[in-house]
C-alpha cells in the first residue's frame, strides 16, 4: 500500500514526467544512496534501474503495487503532469465535456489560463497557477486537432480556419460556476495554439478594501478617485493587476448620480450600471476615437483601459481638462516613472501638472505555501544593505502537494501611492525624476519597501521580491 504522507524532498529526486514515464514513486532514501521506490507490480523494472543509477547514481529498489493504487498515487504526487489519450473508454478529448472538465479543474486551483500548446512529437496543456505556468496534461498528437476543433465549436469560431489568428468566447455554466471564457488562437509550425482566459463573474473579488493597500495608501487613493475631475494612472507590467484595481475603483464611483463610460481591450467583466465599449481597432475603435466619442456623451467618469500612444494621451489630458474624471494604466515600473512616460508621448509638463490628482504603482507577490515553507537565513550583507533585522526569522519555498510543487500559493498585491501636491506639481512642471527624499519625508511606502516589508514578514521569498527591491524610482 501506497504511504500517503511521502517528504517532499523525494518526490522532487524526478520530474512528473520522469515519475510517469519510469512509473515509480520515491518513497525512503537509505544509506549508501538506495532509493526505495513504489513501482508496478505488472512491469519488468530491470532497465528503468539501470538507467537511473547512470543518470543519478542511486540504487532503486523496487517496492510492488497495483497498477491501479499506483496510477491513483502519481495522480496525488505528480498532480501537474498527466498523460491522456482518447483512446482510453473512460475519455474522449474532442468531447465538450474535456474542455468543461478542464474549465471547472483550472477555477479549483484559480488558474487564470489555460493553455493548450502543440509540439512536434505531443501536445501538453498548462495553467497559469499565481501567475506562472505549470504544466498539467500530455496530450497525444493524433488527439490533439479534435480538441482544438471542440474549442472552436464552443467558441462560435470557424474549424477550417487554420492560417490566422481568431479571437472567440464561451459562455460557461455548469455546477453552480458562471465564466465568461475568452478564447485566442494562433498558428504554430506544429499546430495552433490556444489561451483559454477565465473570467470570473464574482464580483465578491473586486472589493478595493480587500486588494493590498494598506491603511494610508487606501485612504490617498481614494481621496483621488472622490474628487470630480482630473488624472488617475495606474502603472505596472502586463499581469500586474491593474484592471482588477480599475475594476474595483469602479464599483465604489458606480452610483446612481454618475455616468461612467469605460473603453476596454477586451472587456473582462460586465459591471451593471456601467457603460462599457469593446475596443475594435479593425474598424477605426481605437482608445482615442471612443474618448472622442465619450466627450460627446455627457460622462463623469472614464475608463481608459490603456494610455498606449500620443494621440490616446493627449484626448485623456483633454477629458481631463474638461470636467472629466479619467482612470488609466499605463506601462511604467514606478508610480513617478508615469509622468516621465507621458512626457515622452509628447504631453507637456504643465499640462500633466494640471490634470494628474494620483499615480500608482502596483505588482503581484506570490505568497510562499504555509504547509511548506522553511526558516531561511539571509546573507549578512543583504539583510544591512536593506536594514533588515538579521535577527528575524524569514523563509523561503520548498515545495509539496498543496502547492504543486512551486513553494507558492495565492498572491498579494503591493501598491505605491503618490498624491499630487503643490510641491509636486511644480516638479512634474520641471520633469523631475528624484523624488526619493520626498517621499521619505512624507512616509510615502514605494514598491521596494511593500516588498521587503512582506519578506520580514515571512509572507513571500527573496527570490520573488529581489527583481522588485533591485528597481529604481
Amino acid at each position: 500500500m501506497v504511504n500517503s504522507r511521502i517528504p517532499t524532498e523525494l518526490i522532487q529526486l524526478f520530474s512528473s514526467k520522469e515519475a510517469t514515464n519510469y512509473r515509480i514513486i520515491p518513497f525512503e532514501m537509505q544509506q549508501n544512496n538506495i532509493l526505495k521506490c513504489y513501482g508496478d507490480e505488472n512491469r519488468d523494472y530491470q532497465k528503468t534501474i539501470q538507467e537511473i543509477a547512470i543518470i543519478y547514481d542511486l540504487n532503486v529498489v523496487i517496492d510492488p503495487v497495483g497498477a491501479q493504487e499506483l496510477d491513483k498515487a502519481l495522480s496525488f504526487y505528480y498532480r501537474q503532469d498527466r498523460t491522456f489519450s482518447s483512446n482510453a473508454q473512460s475519455l474522449n478529448i474532442g468531447n465538450s465535456d474535456f474542455v468543461s472538465r478542464l474549465i471547472e479543474e483550472a477555477d479549483a486551483l484559480k488558474s487564470s489560463d489555460i493553455h493548450f500548446e502543440a509540439y512536434e512529437k505531443e501536445c501538453r496543456v498548462r495553467f497559469r497557477i499565481d501567475g506562472k505556468l505549470i504544466e498539467r496534461y500530455i496530450i497525444n498528437k493524433t488527439d490533439y486537432p479534435a480538441l482544438i476543433n471542440r474549442i472552436k465549436i464552443l467558441s462560435n469560431l470557424d474549424i477550417s480556419e487554420k492560417r490566422l489568428p481568431q479571437d472567440g468566447r464561451i459562455l460557461f455554466e455548469r455546477n453552480n460556476l458562471k465564466f465568461d471564457v475568452r478564447v485566442s488562437v494562433m498558428p504554430t509550425i506544429y499546430g495552433e495554439k490556444i489561451v483559454l482566459r477565465l473570467l470570473s463573474k464574482d464580483q465578491g473579488l473586486l472589493s478595493l478594501s480587500r486588494l493590498g493597500f494598506n491603511e494610508k495608501q487606501y485612504a490617498d487613493y481614494h481621496r483621488a478617485i472622490m474628487q470630480p475631475n482630473g488624472l488617475i494612472l495606474i502603472s505596472g507590467p502586463t499581469g500586474s493587476g491593474k484592471s482588477t484595481t480599475l475594476y474595483a475603483t469602479l464599483g465604489i464611483l458606480n452610483r446612481q448620480d454618475n455616468n461612467i463610460l469605460t473603453i476596454e481591450d477586451p472587456v473582462e467583466y460586465i459591471l451593471p450600471g456601467i457603460n462599457q465599449m469593446q475596443l475594435k481597432e479593425e474598424i477605426g475603435l481605437t482608445f482615442g476615437s471612443a474618448l472622442r466619442t465619450f466627450l460627446r456623451q455627457d460622462p463623469d467618469i472614464i475608463m481608459l483601459g490603456e494610455i498606449r500612444d500620443q494621440d490616446t494621451a493627449q484626448m485623456a489630458i483633454r477629458s481631463s481638462l474638461t470636467g472629466h474624471l479619467l482612470l488609466s494604466t499605463i506601462h511604467t515600473n514606478s508610480a513617478w516613472g508615469s509622468i516621465t512616460r507621458l512626457i515622452d508621448m509628447g504631453v507637456h509638463p504643465y499640462l500633466i501638472s494640471e490634470t494628474l490628482i494620483a499615480c500608482v504603482a502596483q505588482r503581484l507577490i506570490r505568497l510562499l505555501c504555509p504547509h511548506c515553507k522553511k526558516t531561511f537565513h539571509p546573507d549578512a550583507s543583504f539583510t544591512a544593505g536593506y536594514k533588515l533585522d538579521s535577527n528575524n526569522i524569514y523563509y523561503e519555498k520548498t515545495g509539496c502537494e498543496k502547492c504543486y510543487y512551486t513553494g507558492y500559493l495565492g498572491r498579494k498585491a503591493i501598491y505605491e501611492v503618490i498624491l499630487i501636491d503643490k510641491y509636486l506639481s511644480q516638479l512634474i512642471r520641471k520633469n523631475e525624476t528624484d523624488i526619493g527624499e520626498y517621499l521619505q519625508r512624507h512616509d510615502i511606502k514605494t514598491l521596494k519597501d511593500a516588498a521587503l516589508e512582506m519578506f520580514g514578514k515571512g509572507e513571500t521569498s527573496l527570490e520573488e521580491i529581489l527583481p522588485i527591491v533591485s528597481e529604481t524610482i
